[in-house]
């Protein structure tokens, strides 16, 4: 549990220190969002894969069920549980419209439903890294995977609180206010961590559930959120290339490092 907290509280303070470019520069590049929301696209749908969708199918070969069955149960659920989220949360994605909201309708300002849509998607990397580390329970082997899943998010989390503080201080918020929103936004992966965990802990059953549970949401959030928006921001080319960097590099930690 230490450990599972050690690795979401890492994650949070990586957001925080993208932040941290509030005070850096004065104004978005296009091109950058591009490329830091394609690149953590990249890494969400890597991470999906080899640290979560791989080892659950090879715990799931323990059932008597086919290992797909169970997989794809937990991935479907993964999808669903975001997608309630997506509607009920009031939010807005990174240039959207204030029209645009999604979610019940409340009067809210711009800031706090963009904080809240940036804080949706940090939900099921918390959940992740939760049951990431749970499955180490099962498989020693498997902690190196979960270090791997907490490193990759990390990572790409850097650009992402870059991307929103630069956003809110540039919609007319004080650099503090901004980094203080966009350090905060990911305070629910530590939070999120320890509840994927403690899923996991308390039956072994539910651990190819739980990983592909993680994988369905990431999945989710990258292809309703990410994508969409990295490809606002510019042109795909820059998120393109964006998201096989980031694809690459989580491909490369789990493969090689794992």
């Amino acid at each position: 549990m230490i450990n599972v907290l050690l690795a979401g509280i890492f994650t949070w303070l990586t957001t925080g220190l993208g932040g941290l470019g509030v005070f850096l520069f004065n104004r978005p590049n296009p091109k950058f969002f591009s490329i830091s929301l394609g690149f953590s696209a990249g890494v969400m749908i890597a991470a999906s894969f080899w640290s979560l969708l791989v080892p659950a199918l090879e715990i799931a070969k323990a059932s008597v069920f086919p290992p797909f069955v169970s997989v794809s149960i937990g991935f479907i659920l993964g999808v669903l549980f975001l997608r309630l989220l997506d509607l009920v949360v009031p939010h807005l994605h990174l240039f959207a419209s204030k029209e645009e909201t999604e979610g019940f309708k409340v009067s809210l300002n711009v800031s706090v439903l963009v904080f809240l849509a940036i804080t949706l998607h940090n939900i099921p990397e918390g959940l992740a890294i939760g049951v990431a580390f749970g499955s180490v329970n099962e498989d020693t082997y498997l902690l190196k995977e979960a270090i791997n899943l907490a490193l990759g998010i990390g990572i790409q989390n850097i650009p992402e609180g870059l991307a929103l503080g630069l956003t809110l201080k540039f919609s007319g918020m004080s650099k503090f206010k901004a980094f203080y929103l966009s350090f905060f936004s990911a305070i629910v992966e530590p939070i999120f961590a320890l509840v994927g965990f403690g899923i996991v802990s308390y039956s072994s059953y539910f651990l190819p559930y739980a990983l592909s549970f993680a994988a369905g949401a990431m999945i989710f959030v990258t292809i309703e959120e990410l994508l969409p928006e990295a490809q606002k921001a510019a042109n795909t080319d820059y998120s393109s290339l964006g998201f096989g960097l980031g694809f690459l590099i989580m491909m490369s930690l789990d493969t090689y490092l794992g």
